[in-house]
């Protein structure tokens, strides 16, 4: 029996719960396609999950490897397959209820993966799917962005913030983003027309009547936009459940977004990227067997960009 190197939880104990371990290599269904991994792309979602985020309505049954990210490249295919074949170097974000990506091997759907940006290596497509399939349903599958409309993005300089950026600016949108000093320049350079840093200025000082606000932090940051919406408007977060008394009081509207995989946008979104209308950003690249330090250094919070485990 074939093996392979995965990062795995056996409990729910945090990050130092994280082990790597040698398991059987997979096979893949008749819709799936075995990916042989390059690069695997840290998000949040994945210390959340070792914490015990998603226990119970995610249905795992420990062990399970975590990532949900990656790039690699196509070793076997299902019969049923039609779309991808054996080779094709491909990017994508594995459905989280699946056996993850940081491992040497992972099977996907054709629905999950598609051929990667010919613009892009491995390392730097495997930070676009989850970052920007969660910008891309929030702002436009969710809040309807439109162009002309105002957006306000908060941790504007992070994976999600900064695909989100670029997004709404592509959609035509004024995007004002909030960042520490540090960041500043980073966000503007990928298009933001105003950039507010948080650690000297109240964003409700500077900013009002956002047909739009996309919530990356959470916590006393929601609290405080819903008064900067204008009435009508939308407050989409990704990390915390909006206020539905503070939703009703400011006449506005709240959602979550839940990051779905989708191949068919991220096709719209490569396209993008090889008009060099999206760039992708990656601070750090770490290999595999330094996930635990990957992940800690996500959770503190101060990336730019997105934070790469190699495997290959």
């Amino acid at each position: 029996m074939s093996t392979m190197k995965a990062m795995r939880i056996h409990e729910y104990g945090g990050i130092d719960a994280l082990k790597q371990e040698e398991i059987a290599k997979p096979q893949p269904a008749a819709d799936e396609v075995l990916v042989k991994v390059q690069a695997a792309s840290v998000n949040p979602v994945d210390w959340k999950i070792s914490e015990g985020f998603g226990e119970g309505w995610l249905g795992y049954t420990l062990p399970h490897t975590l990532g949900c990210d990656v790039a690699g490249v196509v070793e076997a295919v299902g019969r049923a397959t039609q779309k991808l074949h054996i080779g094709a170097a491909v990017f994508g974000y594995t459905n989280l209820a699946h056996e993850g990506t940081y491992a040497e091997y992972v099977l996907a759907k054709e629905s999950e993966v598609t051929t990667k940006p010919a613009a892009l290596d491995f390392i730097h497509a495997a930070a676009v799917p989850v970052s920007s399939l969660t910008a891309w349903q929030a702002l436009f599958d969710i809040a309807g962005l439109a162009a002309g409309q105002k957006v306000l993005i908060h941790a504007a300089a992070g994976g999600v913030g900064s695909m989100a950026v670029q997004l709404a600016k592509v959609r035509g949108a004024v995007v004002i983003g909030t960042a520490s000093a540090r960041n500043a320049d980073f966000v503007k350079g990928l298009g933001a027309d105003e950039v507010i840093d948080y650690t000297t200025t109240r964003f409700e000082d500077a900013v009002q009547e956002v047909d739009v606000v996309f919530d990356l932090i959470g916590g006393d940051t929601q609290q405080r936009s819903y008064a900067v919406l204008k009435q009508g408007g939308i407050l989409v977060s990704a990390v915390q459940p909006p206020d539905e008394a503070a939703c009703k009081a400011a006449r506005v509207r709240g959602e979550m977004v839940g990051v779905q995989p989708n191949a068919s946008q991220l096709e719209e979104i490569k396209a993008l990227i090889e008009a060099g209308k999206v760039n992708v950003s990656v601070e750090k690249v770490l290999p595999l067997d330094d996930a635990k330090q990957a992940l800690t250094l996500s959770k503190q919070g101060r990336t730019r960009g997105k934070i790469v485990l190699t495997v290959a």
